[in-house]
């Protein structure tokens, strides 16, 4: 079963920015669509934005125009770049394969943690 290990998370002040990574154990990232996903403390985990096996990729309106996903897929890495962050974008963050419907399919990862605060 693939693994998904995201990493590059850490504390950044608001108006900052970090990239976050996700290593695949497989070379799947150039089949399946990869989606960007977070959990709040105390919230449900929502999708933060998609990149599709064409590199055409969606955000959520939270973070449209700050947050690019790109791809390496010679390196099985997909990125988050996330720039001008906010205190809202504390969270843990995870990536996944996706399925036709959207579904995340692997096991979810240990995610890496993204603290933004002064």
């Amino acid at each position: 079963q693939v693994q998904l290990v995201e990493s590059g998370g850490g504390l950044v002040q608001p108006g900052g920015s970090l990239r976050l990574s996700c290593a695949a154990s497989q070379s799947i990232f150039k089949i399946y669509t990869v989606g960007w996903y977070r959990q709040a403390p105390g919230k449900q985990r929502e999708l933060v934005g998609t990149i599709t096996r064409s590199s055409i990729t969606n955000y959520a309106d939270s973070v449209k125009g700050r947050f690019t996903i790109s791809r390496d897929n010679a390196k099985n890495t997909v990125y988050l770049q996330m720039n001008t962050v906010k205190t809202e974008d504390t969270a843990v963050y995870y990536c996944n394969i996706q399925g036709r419907m959207g579904d995340p399919l692997a096991a979810w990862g240990q995610g890496t943690l993204v603290t933004v605060s002064s």
